[in-house]
């Protein structure tokens, strides 16, 4: 298999200054560090949850038009643990073995 890497925002791009807020909802958690990350699966696995992620930019059309979906399920599906990972805000490697 291979690696999967997003873009590592530096803050000198345009797209740093954007607002993230819309990310984030009511049973749905931004998740901007790999410390939230790990924090957040260990939570899931602790509570026995499924996780929902959603990799998701605030400046992208298609990741804003989907937002309104992915919140209703959230709300519909409490015993899931909803995740909006910020692709710019958060740069990190899965690997397959």
């Amino acid at each position: 298999m291979g690696l999967c890497w997003t873009k590592l925002n530096t803050g000198n791009d345009a797209h740093s200054q954007l607002p993230t807020a819309e990310l984030a909802y009511r049973n749905v958690h931004l998740v901007t560090t790999v410390d939230k990350w790990e924090e957040k699966l260990s939570e899931a696995n602790r509570d026995g949850k499924i996780v929902v992620v959603n990799f998701s930019a605030s400046w992208s059309n298609p990741c804003r038009s989907i937002a309104p979906a992915y919140n209703e399920l959230a709300d519909k599906y409490p015993f899931m643990l909803f995740l909006t990972v910020d692709v710019d805000e958060l740069a990190f490697g899965t690997g397959a073995q």
